[in-house]
């Protein structure tokens, strides 16, 4: 087997799931760690969601993973985040628009096990319309949000 063809597809795969392949002296490598549910340790956020660090830190530099729970009805206007990342939802329906307003007819549903990306500063939006939102987010922190102002 090509062992460049190998490495890429290792380093895409990995980049999928969010844990991009970082060479270790960069960051020092990810740390062993293997997490059940129960360990997670959810504190709410401003914006009405609560989260709980998976792997990683998501206010210090490096990859993290983190996971987020949108309460039933809880609608996120249109932000962005310095960094990249890509976001799995793990259970429920997630209603997800890019753009700068919020706009419903931008919206396509997501359900459970669908994975959608925020390009580093592409402004989105998002809404648990239909229940309860449970995602997992990774990227390479330290993360940020910029909200967009909507009353233009």
């Amino acid at each position: 087997m090509n062992r460049t063809w190998m490495t890429q597809t290792i380093g895409s795969a990995l980049a999928l799931f969010g844990m991009a392949a970082i060479a270790p002296a960069q960051t020092g490598g990810l740390p062993l760690a293997q997490v059940r549910p129960t360990d997670l340790q959810f504190a709410p956020m401003p914006n009405g969601t609560y989260q709980a660090n998976v792997i990683g830190d998501v206010t210090k530099a490096g990859p993290y993973a983190a996971r987020t729970r949108l309460p039933a009805g809880l609608r996120i206007p249109p932000h962005f985040h310095q960094e990249a990342r890509i976001v799995l939802i793990v259970s429920g329906t997630l209603y997800v628009g890019y753009g700068e307003r919020f706009d419903e007819s931008k919206l396509m549903a997501l359900p459970a096990g669908s994975v959608f990306t925020e390009p580093e500063r592409q402004p989105h939006f998002v809404w648990a319309k239909d229940g309860e939102v449970v995602l997992h987010v990774t990227g390479e922190g330290p993360s940020s949000t910029t909200w967009l102002d909507q009353r233009k």
